[in-house]
């Protein structure tokens, strides 16, 4: 009986520790990008209005707690949304991503404009709950936008990966708790 016990509970712990509750929704504790490894960093929620909107993950090679390091790192990472909203619409996703672009380069996205217009062209179609983007930064490829497991555009340049991630990261994040959970706090 102890055995079936012990052998319950090592179950049970394997489980917990292969996902995390984040919100409504579970996160893997791992992703790939390319033949890369990515380990969970750090999850949160994204709220608006007390409306949870979606559940976020970032995904990196190891553990950093170091925003600006992250945002500038030319070695493959992920972010995860599991939208968890069904007031979400593309519409709204392009809304927010536009200016997400804007406070993550300071007013500066021309040079970067083709690569964001892309990223926008992903997030047209319509979206509902359950729903799953996975942003995957490769080095010299640029970053992957993958909608449920399908990819959907990919945009080059490590500059558009700056400001992309920056969305959540950088000094003006989409929102602060949000920041401070993706990096693990």
């Amino acid at each position: 009986m102890k055995k079936l016990i012990g052998l319950a509970l090592a179950t049970c712990m394997t489980v917990s520790v292969q996902a995390k509750e984040v919100g409504s929704v579970t996160l893997p504790d791992t992703m790939k990008a390319g033949d890369q490894e990515l380990t969970l960093n750090g999850a949160g929620v994204r709220s608006k209005f007390f409306m949870d909107i979606y559940s976020a993950g970032l995904y990196l090679p190891q553990q950093q707690k170091d925003a600006k390091a992250i945002v500038s790192a030319d070695k493959p990472m992920a972010l995860r949304l599991h939208i968890t909203s069904g007031l979400l619409s593309g519409d709204k996703m392009v809304a927010a991503t536009t200016e997400g672009f804007e406070k993550s380069t300071h007013g500066n996205t021309k040079p970067i404009q083709p690569s964001i217009d892309k990223l926008i062209n992903a997030f047209k179609a319509d979206i509902s709950p359950n729903d799953v983007f996975d942003l995957v930064y490769k080095p010299g490829v640029g970053v992957e936008v993958y909608k449920n497991g399908q990819l959907k555009t990919a945009a080059e340049g490590l500059e558009f990966k700056k400001a992309l991630f920056g969305i959540w990261l950088s000094d003006e994040p989409v929102q602060k708790d949000l920041k401070a959970e993706l990096l693990g706090g």
